[in-house]
């Protein structure tokens, strides 16, 4: 996993693609359902404050692969910083929440 996703305030992009997998067999977790649904919850690092959830495109299911980006304005106006996502998979009711946290530096654009 990468130690921290390096970002811009104010920008859309880029595009995070994350493949799921358990923890405990390291086997990708399959979000093929048509009811299955993957989010991120994002907050400054350090605060309990959520400042979006964004839903995660699943681009390859039964291998747990989902991409996500920042183009419904979560990064505008962001003041630069640390921040952190929690992975939320939300099986027809039945949610997981992943136990590693994303980390992100934003620093202000020119």
């Amino acid at each position: 996993m990468v130690d921290t996703i390096r970002l811009v305030s104010g920008d859309g992009r880029p595009t995070i693609t994350l493949t799921l997998t358990d923890e405990t067999t390291g086997d990708p977790i399959d979000v093929s359902a048509g009811t299955t649904t993957v989010n991120v919850k994002f907050r400054a690092a350090g605060t309990t404050t959520l400042l979006d959830t964004i839903a995660c495109n699943i681009t390859d299911g039964v291998n747990g692969i989902v991409t996500f980006d920042f183009s419904g304005g979560t990064l505008a106006g962001l003041d630069a910083g640390l921040y952190e996502a929690e992975i939320e998979i939300d099986f027809n009711g039945d949610t997981q929440t992943l136990y590693d946290v994303l980390k992100f530096r934003v620093r202000d654009e020119f």
